[in-house]
């Protein structure tokens, strides 16, 4: 209720308005859609047994996103309290932390890979939730998620990362993403820098991350330059000025990029022309989305362009005209849409599930909050 209240009082005002006062993009039908989803995550995810009781599976597509965009929308609308969602994830997460050692993995036939994908999304969110309370030292739960993910990195620096041959996030390919987010998440550990902690392990995942990143596709390097703006020793001036280049440079002509144009992409295939495991309409995924659209913008402004940069102004333009109305079922919302590298999920039958066809928009919403909203 107080939260309600709390909404309720705060003054309406769109961080999308452009100078002469109109409204560049609606922020309360974004946050409806983004607390929706939530509130469907919470009733179709897979349960897991934590401790005596059970917690929701936690999702790049989903959960993820949510944590990191939706604090800063709330900012963005003067609101202080955090939405229930935001809550009530925040506490299961700290549940998973609590029981690391003793509950049920993500995936029972994967669990290593489990063990290492969860030590770091355990950390990048309960990190981000300490530095947004401007904490001078991690909390409880982030000093125990800390420790988590030290313990779980490989000797070559990185970590097992879930590989079900789905792309972006899901892939052989994936495990370099997933590093970058381990390094995103370590700079924002407060005090763990200054402190000198961890310095050997972050020595080794320095090394991983820039002894392979020639051979990453922008996707990956995108995330290697978001992780840049946060832990030294990553990438050098020249590089980071080759990186945005690069992302500059395969940005569309309507100002939007596309998440396929970011490949190329192997679902962990080894083939001469690897494929996905499904059919996929090349067409759609040709067109500016508003993930990879909403993720780049997001990067290069965190990376020190201004927001007045012709070609991320061009982005965010693309991102305030492509918040879409969109009916799926008896649901009504306005949000911004990508779509699936690994099915069709629009004409693809029992693929095209209502909660399915609308994971990536979900990473597509979240994202472009981000780019759209005020920097910390």
């Amino acid at each position: 209720m107080a939260a309600l209240l709390a909404w309720a009082a705060a003054p309406k005002v769109n961080a999308g308005d452009t100078p002469d006062g109109q409204p560049g993009w609606d922020r309360e039908k974004a946050a409806q859609y983004l607390d929706d989803r939530m509130d469907l995550w919470f009733a179709k995810a897979t349960k897991l047994k934590t401790g005596e009781g059970q917690t929701s599976c936690i999702s790049c597509h989903t959960v993820v996103p949510y944590l990191l965009a939706r604090p800063a929308l709330r900012k963005a609308m003067g609101v202080n309290s955090p939405t229930p969602q935001e809550t009530k994830l925040l506490d299961e997460i700290t549940q998973r932390v609590d029981t690391f050692d003793s509950h049920q993995p993500l995936y029972e036939q994967k669990e290593k890979q489990s063990r290492g994908t969860e030590a770091v999304l355990n950390l990048l969110i309960l990190a981000g939730a300490d530095a947004r309370e401007r904490r001078q030292q991690p909390s409880g739960p982030a000093g125990k998620a800390l420790h988590q993910l030290l313990e779980e990195q490989r000797p070559d620096g990185a970590w097992d990362w879930l590989d079900s041959a789905l792309e972006p996030n899901e892939s052989a390919d994936a495990r370099y993403g997933g590093a970058a987010l381990a390094a995103f998440a370590l700079g924002s550990v407060p005090g763990l820098l200054a402190a000198g902690q961890g310095d050997g392990h972050i020595t080794r995942l320095c090394a991983y991350l820039n002894g392979n990143y020639a051979g990453q596709n922008l996707y990956n390097r995108a995330w290697l330059l978001l992780a840049s703006t946060r832990l030294r020793d990553l990438l050098g001036q020249e590089q980071r000025a080759t990186a945005i280049a690069d992302l500059k440079g395969r940005q569309n002509d309507d100002g939007g990029w596309s998440l396929y144009g970011l490949g190329p992409w192997r679902w962990s295939k080894t083939t001469p022309q690897p494929a996905p495991g499904g059919n996929t309409n090349t067409s759609l995924l040709a067109k500016s989305d508003g993930y990879a659209t909403g993720l780049i913008a997001y990067v290069l402004h965190q990376a020190g362009l201004p927001a007045n940069d012709p070609g991320l102004k061009r982005a965010t333009d693309w991102l305030k005209a492509n918040q879409q109305e969109c009916q799926i079922d008896q649901q009504h919302w306005k949000c911004w849409r990508s779509h699936s590298l690994n099915y069709d999920r629009e004409n693809g039958g029992a693929r095209g599930e209502p909660f399915k066809r609308m994971v990536m928009s979900d990473l597509a919403t979240a994202f472009a909050v981000l780019a759209l909203s005020p920097p910390d």
